[in-house]
């Protein structure tokens, strides 16, 4: 059996264990315990442990075959910093657990497209340069950079795959459109990107067999969509009316920071890496693909809440389905 250990066993952890073959062994780091009969029934073998206590992990020496790193980082802020000594801890707190033994042979990294910061609606692939606007952006660059070194210095095959905005029938924004909360006036507003949860879980079982040594993938569908155009095409799926549309002046006196650091940044990525090198074929291509086959399945316009263990393992991934991971 080939074990795999997962560290973050949110939404997409649950979902890429579903897809696994029996062949595979799954550990999953837990800190909450209720989670366990969670876990258990996912196939998941709950390893107890926390990423943000160093001590918890000694345990992780020469465990697994394969890791899968989904945890986000431990710092929540949103607000901008110029700060360059930004560091992920729990990437570090994992990386060193991990070296005490015998090395994994690969490492796979949910990372977020907030790496490169505002591209103004730019075509973006994988060798851009890097330019974070936030601390949790700065975090994932710290994350990223850490595994790509130690993953080198100790021959592990690592990827990072670079993640927008996920979405799925129960992560849309309907809760968003019910209040009302408005968008940016086409003129103003900038491109987001997407990936269907379920397609991401593939991405990542395909980037286990086939993803190319230290090598970074963004894992993003084929939609060309300005955030607002999300929106509406969101609520025309659900019946519900569209947001207002406001200026970016006028957003900035109504809208939280968190949201509008997300309205700052527009950007383009390219897939064509992910369908080469990966192979992957994308159940949903679009946004418009996904909401045809939700919309039917759902009888009336309702709002799925993400279950709490997703939200807690993801907090960015909620409601908004925004281009940060």
């Amino acid at each position: 059996m080939t074990r795999i250990l997962i560290a973050g066993c949110g939404d997409i952890a649950l979902r890429v264990a579903r897809l696994l073959p029996d062949n595979y062994s799954l550990f999953g780091l837990l800190r909450n315990p209720a989670r366990q009969a969670e876990l258990r029934a996912a196939g998941i073998i709950p390893f107890p442990a926390d990423l943000d206590n160093p001590a918890s992990l000694q345990r992780l020496r020469g465990l697994a075959h394969t890791v899968l790193h989904f945890a986000p980082p431990a710092s929540s802020t949103n607000e901008t910093t110029r700060d360059a000594a930004v560091i992920d801890t729990r990437t570090r707190n994992l990386l060193a657990a991990l070296s005490l033994g015998r090395l994994p042979q690969r490492l796979i990294y949910i990372s977020t497209s907030g790496v490169y910061g505002d591209c103004a609606g730019a075509v973006v692939d994988e060798t851009r340069a890097l330019h974070p606007k936030t601390t949790r952006a700065q975090l994932r660059v710290s994350a990223e950079k850490q595994i790509r070194n130690w993953a080198k210095h100790n021959g592990v095959r690592a990827s990072i795959l670079r993640v927008p905005g996920i979405y799925a029938a129960e992560r849309l924004p309907l809760e968003r459109l019910k209040k009302g909360t408005p968008a940016l006036v086409a003129a103003e507003d900038g491109y987001t990107n997407h990936i269907h949860a379920d397609d991401l879980a593939q991405c990542v079982i395909s980037a286990i067999t086939r993803a190319k040594p230290n090598r970074i993938y963004h894992t993003v569908d084929d939609s060309q969509m300005k955030m607002g155009e999300y929106f509406d095409a969101v609520a025309d799926a659900f019946a519900l009316p569209h947001a207002a549309r406001i200026s970016r002046a006028e957003a900035k006196n109504v809208l939280s920071p968190m949201l509008l650091s997300f309205m700052n940044e527009s950007r383009r990525l390219t897939n064509t890496r992910m369908k080469r090198e990966l192979n992957v074929l994308l159940r949903y291509p679009t946004v418009t693909h996904a909401l045809q086959e939700i919309s039917q399945t759902v009888i009336k316009p309702r709002c799925s809440p993400v279950p709490a263990a997703a939200a807690s393992a993801a907090p960015h991934q909620m409601q908004l389905s925004l281009p940060l991971f």
